[in-house]
């Protein structure tokens, strides 16, 4: 059996050739030689392009190693969300979604009804979802939530929907496919933006939806050709090299994640803190079954008093960059309710631990709180 760095390593290689590169460099091009019929592989640059082929390969092989699976690439993780949603969904249709996921998704949401889609909307924790699926074409789950890090049963949810006639999609972002496989706990979507952990150095935007199912993902495929949300070569190729480090990097992640998180429940100005690997949390009991061990991701959410200590402490961070998104290699922390999409304390951070040594890390964070409390 492989294991999932080895697979990590050589997911979506070409077969060895003499001679050339073990990953073929990007290809640009706009167009391919095509005589006679327009059919073949490759035809047009908004169609189709051999490095995205070798990158949803790889994609593919770390979502579902265990049956054959369809992924198509996207310039942004926001694409890859809209593409499934307004693939699958028509007039009249009525689809429910986390009423805490990412904070893009109010945005969706309005786009929705402006074509005629019902929008119901529950939280993550508890399942609650369940309550609102009568009737639905789709369930978007969003499990560990952004940003606040509950966790729902994804196999219970998925046959639940199955058993309503509705498809599943997940969002797979903050788990990844090394920490968490929702296509083998029943969900028909795995969907994540490559532009956190699985790209992980905060230098490309990328998107993708994996599915076992060859007419969804045609389905999805289309909507990508028709409104262009194509990613670039270099983009892929970059994501596809960054993958080799995906195991490495999410096991120092979490490691550093559950240190952090550890250390800051016992700071008593410190509130609410979560992550799925915290032995005390909400939902760790849920994440130890639902997850793949010790990979419960690298982000940590708390609450310090208000707005003025929370950006008393990001300021005196040394080893830490005051920026939004996660599952970079470098650590990164926010006060989340400066962009007014969360519903969110002022005083809520975001910490996405990076690749530093987990010491280092908690005695920066420890004298920033300490500078904090003046």
């Amino acid at each position: 059996m492989t294991g999932d760095g080895t697979r990590a390593v050589r997911a979506g290689l070409p077969a060895p050739v003499a001679y050339e590169p073990a990953l073929p460099g990007p290809v640009f091009a706009a167009h391919f030689h095509l005589p006679g019929e327009a059919t073949g592989p490759y035809t047009y640059g908004r169609d189709t392009n051999p490095t995205w082929t070798r990158l949803e390969a790889a994609i593919g092989e770390l979502e579902s190693p265990d049956e054959p699976a369809h992924t198509v690439a996207f310039a942004s993780g926001m694409a890859a969300i809209s593409a499934v949603l307004f693939s699958q969904l028509r007039a009249g249709d009525a689809v429910v979604l986390p009423d805490d996921g990412y904070q893009l998704l109010p945005a969706v949401r309005s786009r929705l009804e402006g074509y005629g889609i019902e929008v119901r909307t529950a939280p993550t924790a508890g399942d609650a979802q369940l309550d609102v699926l009568d009737g639905a074409r789709l369930l978007w789950i969003e499990t560990p939530s952004n940003p606040g890090l509950d966790v729902c049963d994804i196999r219970r949810l998925a046959d639940a929907a199955h058993a309503r006639g509705a498809l599943v999609a997940v969002d797979n972002t903050l788990a990844t496919p090394l920490g968490q496989r929702p296509l083998d706990l029943g969900a028909d979507f795995s969907v994540a933006s490559g532009t956190k952990a699985l790209t992980g150095h905060g230098d490309v935007l990328l998107g993708y939806a994996t599915t076992r199912d060859a007419a969804l993902a045609d389905g999805v495929r289309l909507w990508r050709k028709t409104v262009g949300a194509i990613p670039g070569p270099m983009e892929s190729w970059l994501a596809h090299r960054s993958l080799a480090t995906l195991a490495l990097r999410v096991r120092q992640q979490a490691e550093g994640a559950l240190a952090l998180a550890t250390t800051l429940a016992d700071r008593p100005e410190v509130r609410a803190v979560r992550h799925p690997g915290l032995p005390s949390d909400p939902s760790h009991a849920l994440a130890v079954r639902q997850m793949r061990p010790g990979r419960f991701g690298s982000v940590v959410s708390f609450v310090l008093p208000d707005k003025a200590h929370a950006e008393r402490f990001l300021a005196a961070l040394m080893l830490v960059d005051d920026a939004t998104s996660f599952g970079g290699v470098r650590s990164t922390a926010e006060r989340r309710a400066r962009w007014g999409g969360d519903d969110v304390p002022e005083g809520f951070i975001r910490f996405s631990v990076g690749v530093e040594d987990p010491e280092d890390l908690v005695a920066d964070v420890l004298r920033a709180l300490d500078e904090a409390k003046a």
